[in-house]
């Protein structure tokens, strides 16, 4: 599979910029032994910050030694009780010995600290890095290794419903910004052996994590192969969130179209990781990443599994009807009224130019002007606090809209057509295939203003012919549509029974094809007699 395909390779080797000029002048220096050399080092780089806390004390009352953290992104009292308390007191059945300074290294680790997540260093670099991250630094006179201790404690907002996703029917968990709480709420919903959670660093200076989770034994290797080759090649100075990540690893960086899928629901992520999937999440980011995507799974949801199929079939119809409405419906109108009115009926043509009737402005200036009137009031609305912005949408709506088609700047059927546009955005689940298919309806109208239902046609072309070009991850974007495979395709217009889908997406590649069994719930129930009905016997007895 070419996963490659699409991904520019660079053979040129460039040095990434230091992120500090003095760390880096150390980075290979390690420790001497000698404490003072050790802290003249560290304060030299963090010794201008008000929160570093700096406390000298004595390791079993003998050994000197100093130690270094963050106040503010750590838990005090593990740090008084579980650490500075025990390696200041000699543990009870080493009192009365006489510990050489060769054996204090493995003593602390193995007897002394009440912490599992304890490490030797002897890099000078590590320990500042160490210290920027959150943990907790012992450094010990005549030890040439010290002590790095994982202590971070960041307050956090606690896990609450999604705010970018509704949720009808489901768990009503989201991802929040701490990295382990998003991977605990992986683990709880799949606590399988074969998921697999790969770490890097990324960010010359933030060195944010970025975890990479798959499940082995379904997920193509040469996928999870491609994903880390991409991620180790950005060269950025902060990620700050996922969005930094998406913009490096698409395949099309200049397509509308979004070529990966961004979720802060834990339930959609396994269900991604469960068909061959991979998700990448990023520390102090609540949105997570799953590649490789295609175009329908931005009009699917998660609802569309957990109800009844024939249900969940009309109303996916329905969010199809609402993704052609948002797109096409304002050019399909402006080229119409502009060179194909005998289209219309009569009876509406009459109404239509009754309605138009003082317009100063051409049919696709028209839609033009509100148009671009809906996308301010829409990105206003969703700047302005929310107690502001649901009275602006309301204000903005009725009384601009009516105000307008009273003043003769817009016909009512203008500002009708414009309306159900909007909403038929609104009913895309996905905001940025959403916003694409927003951004893509002005050069329509301006080509159905231009050439009228051929404008519109040839647009149309264009946009299916860049869509069968793109790739994400080697994979075709309109799979399983194009190429075709009927497994897939159960799944694509309407939603058909899970006993249907038995296999996973053919275009992923997974190594374990099946996903559901020969016998299931529904097929399982067939042939056997209801637990309320009499059986023959207990009815020919009653008789």
């Amino acid at each position: 599979m070419p996963f490659m395909k699409g991904f520019k390779k660079s053979n040129k080797k460039t040095k990434a910029a230091a992120p500090s000029q003095k760390l880096a002048a150390h980075e290979h220096d390690q420790i001497s032994g000698n404490l003072e050399d050790t802290i003249a080092f560290i304060n030299d780089l963090l010794g201008a910050n008000m929160d570093l806390t700096v406390r000298r004390f004595h390791v079993f009352g003998k050994y000197q030694a100093v130690m270094y953290y963050f106040s503010n992104m750590i838990n005090q009292t593990v740090v008084n009780t579980d650490i500075l308390k025990p390696l200041m007191y000699i543990p009870p059945h080493l009192e009365g010995k006489n510990l050489e300074i060769q054996q204090l290294e493995e003593v602390l680790l193995n007897d002394t600290l009440y912490h599992s997540e304890a490490k030797m260093e002897s890099q000078l670099s590590t320990l500042v890095e160490g210290i920027l991250r959150g943990d907790t630094v012992v450094a010990i006179e005549g030890i040439k290794e010290a002590l790095i201790i994982a202590t971070r404690t960041i307050d956090k907002r606690g896990i609450d419903q999604p705010a970018t996703e509704q949720v009808i029917r489901g768990p009503r968990e989201g991802f929040i910004e701490m990295l382990g709480t998003n991977i605990g709420l992986l683990r709880y919903r799949l606590p399988s052996s074969d998921l697999r959670i790969e770490s890097m660093e990324i960010g010359r200076r933030t060195k944010s994590k970025v975890a990479i989770c798959y499940m082995e034994g379904i997920t193509n290797p040469e996928l999870v192969k491609e994903v880390n080759t991409r991620l180790a090649k950005i060269d950025i100075d902060a990620v700050l969130d996922s969005g930094y990540l998406e913009q490096f690893i698409e395949d099309n960086h200049l397509s509308p179209f979004p070529q990966v899928q961004y979720t802060e629901r834990p339930d959609k992520i396994v269900a991604n990781l469960l068909e061959g999937r991979v998700a990448i999440l990023v520390d102090g980011s609540p949105l997570a990443l799953v590649v490789p995507t295609v175009f329908n799974q931005f009009y699917q949801t998660v609802e569309d599994y957990t109800e009844r199929f024939l249900m969940m079939s009309a109303v996916r119809l329905a969010r199809l009807v609402a993704l052609m409405f948002s797109l096409i419906f304002p050019s399909l109108y402006v080229s119409i009224i502009s060179f194909n009115p005998e289209l219309i009926p009569t009876e509406f043509a009459v109404a239509v130019a009754g309605g138009r009737a003082g317009v100063p402005f051409p049919a696709v200036i028209e839609v033009l002007i509100i148009e671009v009137s809906m996308e301010v009031l829409r990105e206003a609305t969703i700047r302005l606090p929310q107690q502001v912005g649901g009275a602006l949408s309301i204000v903005g709506v009725l009384v601009v809209g009516q105000a307008a088609v009273a003043a003769g700047f817009a016909s009512p059927i203008t500002v009708v057509i414009i309306a159900l546009t909007t909403i038929g955005s609104f009913a895309t689940p996905a905001y940025n295939a959403a916003l694409a298919l927003r951004l893509l309806r002005f050069p329509l109208i301006m080509m159905a203003g231009t050439f009228g239902l051929y404008g519109v046609m040839i647009g149309l072309i264009l946009i299916a012919n860049h869509l069968l070009s793109l790739k994400s991850f080697g994979v075709p974007y309109l799979s399983p549509l194009v190429p075709g495979n009927f497994q897939g395709m159960k799944d694509l217009i309407i939603r058909g029974p899970l006993s249907w889908m038995k296999n996973r997406p053919s275009f992923l590649n997974p190594v374990d094809k099946v996903k559901v069994g020969d016998v299931t719930a529904g097929e399982a129930r067939n042939g056997s007699d209801s637990a309320q009905t009499p059986s023959t016997n207990e009815k020919e007895k009653e008789g």
